[in-house]
């Protein structure tokens, strides 16, 4: 496969990443970020020399946090956010988390071996918030098969079952 399938997700804490109360999503990133490396189809994320990307800002606001990473396809980046541990977590955001505000997570296609940056995603977000979904920018529930498919339509893929929504 020449395309990969880049993810970026952003939120806003409702405290500082060192306030007691955001000790039960700062304590599983090592834990979250390992199974995430060790699931088929996981291909890059970003990180600092942290282990992690909660110290990389890409703004003014020291709470708005970025998560971006490549993987295979987004059969593969499912599985991982939707049927693992992970999800355990995500479940609990409205703990730690701002209700989004539009959107906050955008998916496209990248060359293998490219490594996006946190401006390359925001710039998905932007895209996929003012546009909808599109080959450039879209979302589990709407999504684009990669560029070189063939023209092989991709079934869109529902998290609702697995995780419950901000609303």
């Amino acid at each position: 496969m020449s395309y990969q399938l880049a993810q970026i997700n952003v939120g806003r804490t409702l405290y500082p990443l060192d306030d007691p109360r955001m000790a039960g999503f700062t304590s599983r990133l090592d834990r979250i970020n390992a199974l995430a490396e060790a699931a088929p189809g996981f291909v890059w994320r970003l990180q600092s020399d942290s282990g992690n990307a909660t110290d990389i800002q890409v703004g003014d606001d020291p709470q708005f946090i970025v998560n971006l990473s490549v993987w295979r396809d987004a059969e593969a980046l499912f599985d991982f956010v939707y049927r693992t541990a992970h999800r355990e977590v995500m479940v609990q955001r409205r703990q730690w988390f701002e209700p989004p505000a539009g959107a906050f997570q955008a998916l496209w296609w990248v060359p293998a071996g490219h490594r996006p940056s946190p401006q390359e995603g925001l710039a998905a977000i932007a895209r996929l918030q003012a546009e909808g979904p599109t080959p450039a920018a879209f979302s589990f529930k709407t999504r684009f098969e990669a560029p070189d498919s063939g023209g092989a339509a991709g079934t869109d893929l529902d998290p609702a079952p697995w995780c419950v929504g901000w609303s």
